[in-house]
């Protein structure tokens, strides 16, 4: 029986690509280069900074570059962390169903709690997450159990009672590695060398209300 559900954050129940996009584009022109189109930015949305500073600055960057653009683009989205971003169609009224069923829902995201504690919040939730658990919460991010395991902890559940939603191949490996059932979203961020049909993946949708008929 499924007790409580758990999400990723970007891409997942919110559609933080735009406000990302604007963060690599603005720290492109401060290095006098051109800018991304959001439709290339979006597909890499979920890959994290690192991911989205090489799409605008390619694979060849030493380390200690890659980290300069890093931490600058950490800055730049922090300064504008919800200009255009929003949660999906369908994601309130999936949280309010689950909150009638007496399911339990929560938030595990590799984002940092420097934007986590600040966007959750922000985002019009119709119920609070009774968990949060962001990439640095416990000093290692999915696809490594022990934020799945520190948030179970948190609400009390066991994993195989469980399900974890998200968008990306971590999310359905971190699931998997702790016992959840797992639910690949298919209005996630998907770039041209992923494959979501080999991730293994117990269930996919299409929209938020789908995955009442899998509790």
């Amino acid at each position: 029986m499924i007790k409580a559900v758990l999400f990723d954050l970007d891409g997942t129940l919110a559609d933080t690509a735009r406000d990302l996009g604007a963060a690599l584009n603005r720290l492109l022109a401060e290095e006098g280069l051109a800018p991304v189109p959001y439709e290339r930015i979006r597909p890499v949305a979920s890959h994290g900074a690192r991911g989205l500073v090489r799409l605008g600055f390619g694979d060849d960057l030493d380390a200690s570059r890659m980290e300069a653009l890093r931490v600058r683009f950490m800055d730049l989205y922090d300064a504008n962390l919800a200009g255009e971003t929003a949660l999906f169609d369908g994601v309130n009224e999936l949280i309010s169903e689950l909150d009638s069923r007496g399911v339990i829902w929560g938030i595990i995201t590799n984002k940092s709690m420097r934007f986590t504690d600040r966007l959750v919040p922000w985002l019009p939730f119709a119920i609070p997450p009774a968990v949060i658990v962001s990439g640095d919460t416990v000093g290692v991010a999915k696809p490594d159990p022990k934020p799945m395991l520190h948030a179970t902890g948190q609400i009390g559940i066991a994993p195989e009672h469980c399900m974890y939603v998200g968008d990306a191949e971590r999310d359905i490996q971190a699931g998997r590695n702790v016992g959840m059932k797992t639910v690949l979203v298919n209005w996630g961020y998907f770039s041209d060398q992923d494959k979501p049909e080999e991730w293994g993946a117990d269930i996919d949708i299409d929209h938020p209300l789908q995955l009442l008929d899998h509790l």
